[in-house]
């Protein structure tokens, strides 16, 4: 059985995704920001991601150390298989339930 995620989850998820090797937490918020159009607080983002490492979802790895940083490395988060399976459970879920209404939601079905 696939995980059940939320949408800030999903949207987060969506954004590690795009990112790829970038994926790190500033990054991250400033993807969601840009690609939704909504104000986003970066607290919620960390816990978000702190919440969905602990469900094995995400994995966080150390990047490189950056002068900004005083040397420290950012964390780089990395979709794991089952996070990317509880994606594809979304999409399937959401395709399932929005066939058909196309015209409803003013979006090509």
């Amino acid at each position: 059985m696939s995980e059940t995620l939320g949408g800030f989850e999903k949207l987060l998820m969506l954004a590690i995704l795009r990112l790829g090797a970038n994926a790190y937490g500033a990054a991250i918020f400033e993807e969601l920001e840009a690609r939704t159009s909504r104000r986003v607080a970066p607290g919620a983002v960390y816990v978000t991601l702190g919440r969905l490492e602990k469900r094995g979802l995400v994995r966080a790895r150390p990047g490189e150390s950056t002068p900004e940083r005083g040397g420290r490395p950012k964390k780089v988060y990395e979709l794991q298989p089952d996070g990317l399976d509880a994606l594809r459970g979304a999409r399937r879920d959401w395709d399932a339930m929005a066939e058909g209404l196309g015209g409803i939601l003013g979006v090509d079905a």
